[in-house]
């Protein structure tokens, strides 16, 4: 009888592409997937550690699987927190047979079967990758980050970047069988440069993943690393989809956060772009009371989000990491006063997407569809965005052009033209 596993994954898509390579893995090696974590002979979970939040799901995720789990199952803890508190987790969850890093070979061992045999080896970074599930898939190219941004504890437990080659990338694109990529890093658009060559690669790159799929997707572009050849490279793939990490718009406020930019360089940059390609789409993630925040540079964000209107926005509590920067920063915001600011901007951005998305009534646009009555445009990111309903005989992984014909918010409903 095979040995089943059960993979739980938390965090960001980057989490999501190991969480995938693992499962290729463990199927590779003879174990099949369960109906549920109780029915696993080995239970992965897959954990994040880049906020407090995220810190805490992860360990309320492994207390919960703990209890579910067969009293013989082994419990393997991978991902953010293992690498950032391996030791201390082991310490603190008993419960714990294995925590795995990752980056480097790794092994869901010592700990063995009951008989005797040795469970699978992996490197997360460099894994084969099965075939996707979904007509579009997440490819990591490179893992670590060289910046130092004040708030970010990543490259401290991710480590330096160290970008895949180009061939490696590619033969995982064929892998999936997708017709969609979703291109995802720490730092995306300073793929190559830690490879000896001096220069970045990502144009080389973005082009050559074109060249094999119908739409190649960039996810978390630094604004510093936006310049016109990447631009024209991205609008090539008829996909001018822009997602920009801008983190806030208050200069004094940036260079606190070790950050490049401000307001008015990020507008002229996103109008540039617009007036390019009146068709791109824009996202970007915002850090809401940072030490030393003031309401001026609140005011300078409900401004700059009212004027600029992008498609898409995730705002963020601060959350102090230790080991960052900011960490101990004078200024700390107090938690009622952040959690008020962020309220208010999320009650703006919501009211711009769905005012955005209404006047995409009474267009034709050509969506992918994901699921039975479920699509996407290139304005939407897959499991990020907004969604658009479609009949439900339009086949899955097919293109289409539908009529839009409703919104709701930051739905919408297309019918056939």
């Amino acid at each position: 009888m095979s040995r089943t596993y059960w993979v739980e994954t938390l965090g960001c898509p980057k989490n999501q592409v190991d969480s995938d390579k693992l499962v290729g893995t463990l199927t590779a090696d003879g174990l099949v997937a369960a109906d549920s974590p109780g029915d696993a002979d080995v239970v992965v979970v897959n954990t994040c550690a880049f906020i407090e939040a995220a810190r805490q799901e992860s360990i309320d995720t492994i207390l919960a699987l703990t209890d579910e789990k067969a009293t013989d199952a082994k419990l393997v803890v991978t991902g953010c927190m293992a690498e950032r508190y391996g030791d201390e987790l082991a310490d603190v969850l008993p419960e714990v047979q294995q925590v795995s890093g990752f980056g480097t070979p790794v092994s869901l061992g010592p700990t063995r079967w009951s008989d005797g045999s040795s469970l699978p080896s992996f490197d997360l970074l460099n894994l084969p990758r099965p075939a996707a599930q979904a007509p579009w898939a997440y490819v990591k190219i490179a893992e670590g980050c060289d910046r130092n941004c004040g708030f970010c504890a990543i490259p401290s437990f991710r480590g330096k970047q160290r970008s895949r080659t180009i061939p490696s990338i590619l033969d995982e694109v064929d892998q999936t069988g997708a017709r969609e990529i979703v291109l995802v890093a720490q730092d995306l658009a300073a793929f190559g440069r830690d490879q000896g060559k001096g220069e970045r690669q990502i144009v080389e790159l973005v082009n050559a993943v074109a060249a094999r799929v119908d739409w190649v997707r960039l996810l978390y572009l630094y604004p510093s690393d936006l310049n016109d050849r990447l631009i024209d490279a991205i609008c090539e793939t008829d996909v001018p989809y822009f997602d920009l990490s801008l983190q806030h718009v208050s200069r004094p406020l940036l260079r606190r956060m070790k950050r490049w930019g401000d307001g008015h360089t990020f507008t002229d940059r996103i109008e540039a772009i617009r007036n390019r390609e009146p068709g791109a789409a824009f996202r970007s993630n915002f850090i809401v009371g940072y030490p030393g925040e003031t309401e001026a540079d609140h005011d300078a964000l409900l401004r700059f989000v009212e004027q600029t209107r992008l498609d898409w926005c995730g705002f963020f509590a601060y959350s102090a990491e230790e080991g960052t920067y900011a960490f101990d920063l004078e200024g700390q915001v107090p938690a009622g006063l952040m959690a008020d600011r962020l309220a208010e901007l999320n009650e703006l951005q919501d009211r711009i997407t769905a005012e955005r998305q209404d006047a995409r009534i009474g267009s034709t646009e050509l969506v992918l569809v994901d699921g039975v009555g479920v699509a996407r445009s290139v304005r939407e990111a897959p499991e990020i965005d907004g969604l658009i309903s479609v009949p439900h005989d339009l086949d899955v992984a097919i293109f289409g052009e539908v009529k839009i014909v409703d919104a709701a918010g930051a739905a919408l409903t297309g019918g056939r033209t």
